[in-house]
């Protein structure tokens, strides 16, 4: 009986702390929805320092990681969670959560947070993105994406790389070198946003609806990937 009080005791005692987590793990991934969208409308609004037009309207697909701190990569191996949304015949697609870990981040990557923007920018790439995980530099190439409020005329940025990166840190945004970091479907962000698990596939390519909470990040993209295009 004694045994059977004190089980009891403890599963009413675990239960809240379980449920608070539960709670916190949703949280985190729609915070991170709320952030993706708030790091693309103020780097999109400088007057100057920010993507092209031009290379804004023709990517595939746009990923977000907010808020990066040196400390995530170095505990457990990663360097941060993000969110990614392709172009869809009906608009942009379901948000797909991911983490980015390994390789080389380049040297504005630092104690501070960071925030760092990738572009899919052809088929390639996107089939890359697709296949729920994959390799900068290595699977896809990679390069620092030009900076400005249009893309100068003689570069090949068209041509040069499947994904151009950037990052934002200690108020400069500016092209980030990222070579040899393994993006990944991260899996439990998407069970506890979707409430089940829901492939890269299946969400980047427009098969699922995408959930009222992923709006404050669509919407952003929307808005200025529409403006790039005019």
């Amino acid at each position: 009986m004694r045994n059977f009080l004190f089980l009891l005791l403890l599963a009413c005692f675990l239960t809240p702390i379980l449920t608070a987590d539960e709670t916190s793990d949703v949280t985190k991934a729609s915070g991170r929805i709320e952030a993706a969208g708030t790091v693309l409308n103020e780097i999109q609004a400088a007057p100057d320092n920010r993507i092209p037009e031009e290379i804004l309207g023709s990517a595939e697909c746009v990923a977000v990681v907010p808020s990066l701190r040196n400390g995530g990569f170095v505990f457990g191996g990663r360097y941060g969670r993000g969110v990614a949304s392709c172009r869809t015949p009906t608009g942009w697609s379901a948000p797909a959560f991911f983490t980015i870990g390994g390789g080389s981040f380049g040297l504005q990557i630092g104690g501070q947070a960071s925030d760092v923007i990738m572009l899919i920018m052809n088929k390639g790439g996107m089939d890359n993105l697709l296949s729920s995980k994959f390799k900068l530099g290595g699977d896809a190439s990679a390069a620092a994406g030009p900076v400005g409020r249009h893309a100068a005329a003689d570069t090949d940025w068209k041509m040069r790389a499947q994904v151009l990166t950037y990052s934002r840190s200690r108020g400069l945004f500016a092209g980030l070198e990222l070579s040899g970091a393994v993006i990944k479907q991260d899996k439990d962000s998407t069970r506890d946003f979707y409430g089940r698990m829901v492939p890269f596939k299946t969400s980047l390519t427009g098969a699922v609806e995408a959930p009222k909470n992923s709006y404050p990040f669509l919407s952003s993209l929307a808005k200025w990937a529409q403006q790039a295009a005019k």
